[in-house]
């Protein structure tokens, strides 16, 4: 891995951490173009299986804090990540055999999707004391269940940690807070993050000296992201419509480009 290579990789790395610190979700859907495009990673399933393994570790020290600030709804995050660990593991193994190019423009799409998605409005959330016990569970598994399937079939395809997915999925099946929704979404990314990293890496699809600089660069977006998210606090919704009109752009490119 040369220098060039080195401070791409540690200059994408800290892009995907400055819009998590900015606006709480969203970085690593660009993390595989900016592997492709930036980085010069020339295979797609090496850029998805190397953008899981660093999504991964991040998602993971993203937990802890939310976790501390008692955000994390654990029985529903429980049963969404191992819904969403099936279809992940099933994802990854259709990625891996879909062609490269076909898998960028779907990708491409979907980044579009994602982009046109944030736009809209979240709608306000109903039940900030959801818990999954025996008396709700004849209501919240029927829905947490194949919600979490989904999503993890599409974070596994992928190569994406999916919070834009799971964190809407969530609120969906649950009515739970938005505070909550991230915070508890942390674990279900972690979760599906491992099981396709870990399909990827074993057919040698990770590039580990790039997911290092990723993982380096990440955290020092992270820390500055959040420390300009204080200072630009009130404009938070500008700051989330900007960033979808940036994902929307990439995808746009991603798409035409593989064609």
């Amino acid at each position: 891995m040369d220098t060039a290579a080195t401070l791409a990789a540690l200059a994408s790395g800290g892009v995907i951490g400055l819009i998590l610190g900015l606006v709480g979700g969203g970085g690593s859907i660009l993390a595989v173009p900016l592997l492709i495009y930036v980085v010069g990673v020339g295979s797609p399933h090496a850029a998805i299986g190397t953008a899981a393994v660093a999504v991964t570790v991040n998602a993971l020290a993203s937990l802890v804090g939310h976790a501390r600030a008692g955000r994390v709804k654990w029985r529903c995050a429980s049963v969404f990540a191992v819904s969403g660990m099936i279809g992940a593991a099933l994802g990854a193994e259709l990625g891996k055999a879909f062609d490269g190019k076909r898998l960028l423009v779907l990708f491409g799409l979907l980044m579009i999707g994602v982009g046109l998605s944030m736009l809209r409005k979240r709608r306000t959330a109903e039940a900030p004391d959801v818990r999954l016990t025996r008396d709700s569970a004849s209501t919240l598994l029927p829905r947490l269940v194949p919600i979490g399937l989904g999503v993890g079939l599409a974070a596994g395809f992928f190569g994406i940690g999916g919070g834009f997915l799971i964190v809407p999925g969530l609120i969906l099946a649950t009515a739970m807070p938005l505070p909550f929704a991230i915070g508890t979404s942390l674990v279900v990314v972690s979760a599906l993050g491992l099981t396709t990293a870990l399909s990827y890496a074993l057919s040698g699809l990770v590039d580990w000296s790039v997911t290092a600089m990723l993982v380096v660069g990440g955290v020092a977006g992270t820390i500055g992201g959040i420390a300009l998210g204080k200072v630009l606090g009130t404009r938070k919704g500008l700051l989330e419509r900007g960033f979808a009109a940036v994902v929307i752009a990439v995808g746009t490119y991603v798409t035409a480009s593989s064609l």
